[in-house]
């Protein structure tokens, strides 16, 4: 079955820096476009960064210019560098593979990774 692990979360002062990263099941790692999604309490999960099979990037407005999110194939991980933190970036973050199927697409996720912003 296909898994992702993240690890990289903690605690940071504001505009400090931190590195997720996230390990995918090389079955569907290859064919796989990459995200980055975050959560708080009573909100709904939103998308932060995500990457195609082919390294083409898009990034949430609030955190252009911030935060960098790239993938080694090599390694079957796609990480999410986060520079300049603010208090308002304190959420859960989950790693997430959209892979293509025959029959659509298939969305997986990782457990999740809390990264706390102080200010």
């Amino acid at each position: 079955q296909a898994q992702l692990v993240e690890s990289g979360g903690g605690l940071v002062q504001a505009g400090g820096s931190l590195r997720l990263s996230c390990a995918a099941s090389g079955t569907i790692f290859s064919s796989a476009i990459m995200g980055w999604y975050r959560q708080t309490p009573g909100k709904q999960r939103e998308l932060v960064a995500g990457i195609t099979t082919r390294g083409s990037t898009n990034y949430a407005n609030s955190v252009k210019g911030r935060f960098t999110i790239s993938r080694d194939n090599a390694k079957n991980t796609v990480n999410l560098q986060m520079n300049s933190l603010k208090p308002e970036d304190t959420a859960i973050y989950y790693c997430n593979a959209d892979v293509p199927t025959a029959w659509g697409t298939t969305r997986y996720w990782g457990q999740g990774t809390q990264v706390t912003v102080s200010s």
